[in-house]
């Protein structure tokens, strides 16, 4: 089972660092136009275009380092679960650009955000679970603890 995990973990910390990267060098990113214009409507222009894009490109490239190192690794999933939620408002901001010609079609640009619902899921699955102190009691105490511990981190 830990296998899984830290597949899932992995692959998603590389997309993560890949697409990151691709954001600091202009026109590369195939989402650079719509990460622009949603971040410079949801900091309600506060933030300028190519600021809000490059402060993008360090948090998803960060994220992927956490998650390949496993740094902070609740962390990094919890933030990335957040970016994940993100990406999902330029439905509401440009349905426009995200919908077809057809009422339940996709433009690509769509289906590129839609696919994320795959991440979010994987992201979902990796997420610790807390464990509180009554829990533990019932559960069988330290032991019991460390054993489950040891199998995600």
């Amino acid at each position: 089972m830990r296998k899984k995990y830290n597949t899932l973990q992995l692959s998603i910390g590389l997309i993560y660092l890949i697409f990151g990267a691709l954001k600091f060098f202009p026109n590369l990113s195939p989402a650079e136009d719509i990460a622009k214009e949603t971040i410079f409507q949801l900091t309600f222009g506060l933030i300028p275009l190519q600021v809000g894009f490059i402060l993008l490109a360090i948090w998803e490239t960060a994220l992927g380092i956490m998650l390949l190192f496993n740094i902070y690794r609740g962390l990094a999933i919890r933030i990335a679960l957040l970016h994940m939620i993100l990406t999902f408002t330029p439905f509401f901001l440009f349905p426009e650009k995200i919908f077809g010609e057809g009422l339940y079609t996709f433009s690509l640009l769509g289906q590129y955000i839609v696919k994320n619902i795959i991440i979010i899921s994987a992201l979902v699955s990796l997420t610790p679970q807390p464990i509180y102190r009554w829990q533990l009691n019932l559960l069988g105490g330290r032991r019991l603890l460390k054993k489950a511990y040891s199998l995600f981190f």
